[in-house]
């Protein structure tokens, strides 16, 4: 018996630290990813400030799992009829696979924008950034606007850091910093009020919010907006939206509460679309990601466990994924907004709020040292 997961993101993670528990120790397990690191994404702008951060922010997969076996390769495709996984080494088959590939940055057909924006989904796109800036500032004495593109939480985390960043590099009085959201407010997909709290912590940072600002197009002076509008910019960085990888044809399917794209094959993470019991679509997110490997993990040693004792194929109850979240948090530069219930927390106790999240899930998976030093990043700003 051999179960396959694709991905190595916080979805992959979590549901080969969950097989590894519930699965028997005769069943093979074997993570194929294109890297041999796991990297905490909800924390990449805190590269452009502090590049040294980095190094707090990659895990090696072998540290983060037990008895897995570690793939390193692109995934190039997945044959679910003949269930087996294309690499860029060869071929895996499997009896079940977790597909937990992650999403891409889409530029929604905006080609000018993809040849002039910096995504932000790799620690080298932060690096990239923080280099454009430096350069930009040193080839003008006047004025440098940035704009950012997208208004979720990775663009708000951005847009805030980048201000900071101009203000430790003495560059603040001449930097503007422009954030776009095509919808009508930032973290459109999250609590409103959570959403206020963000926008008003934005412009306390001296950040420019345009909200229902559809971006058309872009050249090399401007970003293009509906409506014949133009934002002059000498950097562009974009993170607005997400869509399925090569791999899965660009496509971020959707499915229920089970996880289950067919009968031996599960999706989740950022690579699907989740409706969960309650019909409702679950936020992307780092918290949803890892809380929904868990559940197709679960699900799928239920069905291993069928297959061993010849149950017929239609008594597995599998476990059905239900989301409820604790609370969101967002840094914003210096600052911080989080969610507790119904509270809604900024300053001091936001960003201990927003150390405790990264520090707590650095110690899960063994990085005592990189835990205590992002908390005390996240504190001190």
């Amino acid at each position: 018996m051999h179960v396959v997961v694709l991905g190595g993101g916080y979805a992959g993670v979590a549901a080969v630290r969950r097989l590894e528990h519930l699965l028997p120790a005769d069943v093979d397990l074997t993570l194929a990813t294109d890297t041999p690191d796991h990297v905490l994404q909800h924390e990449l702008h805190r590269v452009l400030r502090r590049p040294a951060v980095a190094n707090d922010l990659v895990v090696p997969l072998t540290q983060a799992t037990d008895r897995t076996r570690i793939r390193v390769a692109t995934v190039d495709g997945l044959d679910r009829e003949n269930r087996t996984v294309s690499l860029s080494s060869g071929t895996l088959a499997y009896d079940y696979c977790v597909v937990c590939l992650g999403t891409q940055t889409a530029f929604h057909g905006l080609e000018s924008v993809r040849e002039r924006a910096t995504p932000v989904k790799r620690i080298r796109h932060a690096l990239a950034i923080r280099d454009e800036f430096r350069t930009v500032l040193d080839a003008t004495t006047g004025s440098v606007r940035i704009v950012v593109g997208g208004a979720g939480l990775s663009g708000v985390q951005v847009a805030g850091e980048l201000a900071a960043l101009a203000n430790a590099w003495d560059a603040g009085e001449r930097t503007t910093v422009t954030l776009l959201e095509q919808r009508s407010r930032v973290a459109p997909n999250l609590p409103a009020r959570f959403g206020e709290a963000i926008a008003s912590t934005l412009a306390e940072t001296g950040i420019d919010v345009r909200t229902e600002a559809t971006v058309t197009g872009a050249d090399d002076t401007a970003v293009e907006l509906e409506g014949d509008g133009a934002i002059p910019y000498e950097q562009l960085v974009w993170t607005g939206g997400i869509r399925g990888t090569d791999t899965m044809a660009a496509d971020r399917p959707r499915v229920g509460p089970d996880l289950r794209l067919d009968e031996h094959t599960f999706v989740c993470g950022d690579a699907a679309q989740i409706e969960d019991t309650t019909g409702q679509l679950v936020p992307a997110s780092a918290q949803s990601a890892r809380r929904a490997a868990r559940t197709a993990a679960t699900n799928v040693a239920r069905l291993i466990e069928r297959d061993r004792t010849g149950t017929p194929t239609d008594t597995a109850e599998l476990a059905q994924f239900h989301f409820t979240s604790p609370g969101w948090v967002v840094s914003v530069g210096d600052d911080a907004v989080a969610t507790i219930g119904s509270r809604i927390l900024t300053g001091n106790p936001a960003k201990t709020a927003k150390a405790a999240v990264s520090a707590r899930y650095l110690l899960e998976l063994g990085e005592r040292r990189a835990a205590a030093r992002l908390a005390r990043l996240e504190v001190g700003g």
